[in-house]
């Protein structure tokens, strides 16, 4: 049974997005001799090709415009360039799953309206339309030549990669690569033959580069971006961080006012009763046992006000740290708990505690309900995150559902943008995993 929450930008991710033909070039040798080569002249021939159609539309669809502007309908024209942008996209979006094999969604919102010209007006207006006629300048332009380049060094390499069959093809025919340098055999056609394979490949990688730059442009293009979105949801994210950061306020203050105010009269009025008690001590009245009665239940209430103030939240945390906070609460454990967290300074206040209740709540669980004989804590950093592991070695089939509390430390942890993992296979043993970034 598993837990997982986090909350980040509508554009973020855990991990950097590569394309597979990228993450592919990180291996040149099985590069080379896997599919990926011929995918990607492919992909450049298809594009080189593509191009020159676009190419050719876009002039002539511009020329035609500029001409007819003349008589009053040259606009008309031009306003359908936009669209020609679209048509482009979603082609190329086709065409890039070649090497891309995730599929790229597409920008554009449904139109509200099935008039034509409402449509026009709607695609005219969205940002990802004039985004899409800029792959498609680009498509038309810029890609062609470097695919070209890419093709005429492939189609050169593979021709000197076939000399020798070439000379003993057309022998007794003179056969010349080099200009006055007729090749006499071919076995001397031998090093021609060496230069083409390494000419094709670096054909080979600069078509896969060019096919990076391609799904590159493409994603940054023609996919969504969802700005608007991503700004909401950043908004959202720091709204809750902040009111987290207000009820923690409260949280302190409420114990600060406890701890100063409740408390201390409840032992000026212990200690009062003690008073008491000692002056009726050599008296058999019933006003002295009432006394030790009174002071009995005062220290009660002072242990139970004392338990909750802790609860809300600990001193021993806000003065000495997390560290000492957990190595307090497990020496209350009735189980044998081993700590061993490593911070090489104080965590933001907010991570602090998010973190102590974790561990609290995950103790409370392991001697109510796993069975527990021991548990382990560990805490350290690791890029800017603060990892934490419990362990029990209990009967595990922890479930979320069951009220054990899991969901709503998860639901703390996403405020911070964290993430609680749980791994609890029938029989045990239990890890609670916590991940928090310290930049909240």
């Amino acid at each position: 049974m598993s837990v997982t929450e986090g909350v980040g930008g509508a554009s973020g991710a855990a991990e950097r997005r590569h394309p597979a033909v990228r993450v592919a070039l990180r291996s040149p040798g099985r590069f080379l001799l896997s599919a990926w080569p011929l995918r990607c002249w492919l992909h450049v021939l298809g594009g080189v090709l593509f191009g020159a159609v676009v190419l050719a539309l876009l002039v002539a669809a511009v020329s035609l415009g500029v001409v007819l502007s003349a008589v009053g309908v040259g606009l008309l024209v031009l306003a359908a360039v936009p669209p020609l942008g679209i048509r482009v996209a979603a082609v190329e979006r086709r065409r890039l799953r070649l090497v891309e094999p995730a599929a790229l969604a597409d920008p554009h919102e449904p139109p509200a309206a099935h008039d034509p010209w409402r449509r026009l007006r709607h695609r005219v207006g969205e940002r990802a339309t004039w985004r899409e006629l800029g792959y498609a300048a680009l498509l038309a332009t810029v890609f062609p030549c470097a695919g070209l380049g890419v093709l005429a060094l492939a189609g050169l390499s593979a021709i000197l990669l076939a000399t020798p069959v070439v000379v003993w093809a057309l022998a007794p025919e003179t056969v010349m690569v080099i200009p006055g340098q007729a090749i006499p055999g071919p076995l001397s056609a031998w090093p021609f033959t060496l230069l083409g394979a390494a000419g094709l490949a670096l054909a080979a990688y600069a078509a896969g580069w060019l096919a990076v730059a391609q799904v590159r442009t493409a994603w940054f293009l023609l996919g969504p971006r969802d700005s608007g979105l991503t700004r909401r949801v950043l908004e959202l994210t720091r709204s809750r961080v902040r009111l987290a950061d207000a009820f923690e306020a409260e949280r302190r203050r409420i114990e600060r006012d406890l701890h100063d105010g409740a408390q201390q009269q409840l032992v000026a009025l212990t200690m009062t009763l003690g008073l008491a008690e000692m002056e009726l001590a050599d008296t058999d009245s019933r006003a002295a046992a009432l006394v030790t009665r009174g002071r009995g239940e005062a220290l009660r209430a002072l242990g139970q006000l004392r338990d909750l103030i802790r609860g809300i939240h600990p001193q021993v945390l806000t003065d000495h740290g997390l560290a000492a906070a957990v190595a307090e609460i497990a020496e209350r454990v009735p189980v044998p708990v081993a700590v061993a967290i490593d911070l090489p300074h104080r965590l933001p206040a907010l991570v602090e505690t998010t973190a102590y209740f974790t561990v609290t709540e995950a103790l409370a669980n392991a001697v109510k309900h796993s069975g527990a004989t021991k548990i382990g804590i560990e805490g350290r950093m690791a890029r800017g995150r603060f990892l934490l592991l419990i362990t029990d070695d209990g009967r595990g089939g922890a479930d979320p559902a069951a009220g054990t509390g899991l969901t709503g430390l998860a639901d703390r942890l996403a405020i911070l943008r964290g993430r609680l993992s749980v791994s609890s296979p029938a029989g045990g043993p239990t890890q609670l995993r916590v991940e928090v970034p310290c930049s909240v």
